[in-house]
């Protein structure tokens, strides 16, 4: 998914990122302009996930 897909459709992919998670908060998932990997690295840190386990949830949802 590039960034554009992801903006596009990124509040219904966060709200199904913090049923999945439920320790993710809206900060967590503050998605900005140009900031796609500041995200993933968020997550990544907060999941325990790797790079690509990250995408493949996304992707999945």
């Amino acid at each position: 998914m590039n960034a554009t897909e992801l903006e596009g459709t990124w509040n219904e992919i966060k709200g199904r990122l913090k049923t999945k998670f439920a320790t993710l908060t809206d900060n967590d998932l503050m998605f900005a302009e140009g900031k796609k990997d500041e995200l993933i690295g968020k997550l990544q840190v907060k999941l325990g996930k790797t790079k690509e386990e990250i995408h493949k949830v996304i992707e999945g949802l």
